[in-house]
């Protein structure tokens, strides 16, 4: 059980660091330097909002790359765990310490759901380019391994722009060399219709609720056939639904609340 009171065991309080440091020694590096996830059915751990709980046996943790100091990435390392940087670079949020430098020109539509952001026009990466930039050596600065670049799929929205599968992947492969610059991997998000196209120029991917929209094959062909690691979560589904699919895979899959706090966090396995 996630929450058993742990004080009976006194060496309880090591098992989520002895098992990130074991299972991070199966996740190596690429020959020039970046980390390389290879498929892996162990737990990960995804957390954007409040205080980060780096209690969770988990090997990788995604976290916020504005809100996320270099401490809590220093402590993840010292602790034998990877740290990947989640970024929205496919919209604009307005509550973003950067969200100024955005003309207005750039900003379409609102993103459903999400009153506080607005879809970029991708199209215009020489527009972008300095901000986003900023946002990657951010990220570096910190000492993140991995970027998670959001709504990279804006083609398949309605964004107010007339936007083509040929626009997104222009910026998303110009998305990923310049993270791959500045020695970071970077992952493939919720572009299941461009993850063949994709899977050569991204590291891994980051799925959500695949399982739940029947969505997974993509990934399982463009990411785990290429030995490379599918990060996925499921708000929905009970992982009774998921977690037997996740292990014949070869996906790290778990159940989580949209809201992404630390808990709750229900690993497969």
């Amino acid at each position: 059980m996630l929450h058993r009171n742990r004080a009976a065991d006194p060496t309880a309080h090591l098992r989520p660091l002895l098992i990130a440091a074991a299972l991070l020694a199966a996740l190596p590096s690429t020959a020039d330097g970046h980390w390389q996830p290879r498929p892996t059915t162990a737990p990960w751990q995804w957390q954007l909002q409040g205080r980060i709980d780096t209690s969770v046996a988990a090997p990788v943790y995604e976290i916020d790359g504005f809100d996320v100091g270099q401490q809590v990435v220093r402590k993840l390392h010292r602790q034998g765990r990877r740290a990947i940087c989640y970024l929205d670079i496919g919209s604009w949020e307005s509550y973003r310490p950067d969200a100024g430098r955005f003309p207005e020109s750039v900003k379409g539509k609102r993103y459903e759901g999400y009153p506080q952001e607005r879809w970029l026009d991708i199209r215009r990466i020489g527009v972008l380019a300095p901000i986003l930039d900023d946002r990657f050596d951010r990220c570096a600065r910190k000492g993140f391994d991995a970027v998670e670049p959001d709504n990279v799929n804006g083609y398949t929205n309605d964004t107010g722009f007339p936007l083509t599968g040929k626009d997104q992947l222009r910026f998303n492969r110009w998305v990923a060399e310049q993270v791959h610059r500045r020695g970071m991997s970077v992952a493939l998000k919720n572009d299941g219709e461009q993850a063949d196209a994709l899977a050569g120029d991204f590291d891994f991917a980051v799925v959500e609720q695949c399982f739940q929209y029947d969505e997974c094959g993509a990934y399982a062909r463009a990411f785990v056939a290429a030995g490379k690691a599918v990060f996925e979560a499921e708000y929905e589904l009970p992982p009774s639904r998921f977690c037997q699919d996740a292990e014949r895979l070869r996906f790290s899959a778990i159940r989580k609340s949209y809201d992404l706090f630390a808990r709750p966090w229900r690993p497969c396995g």
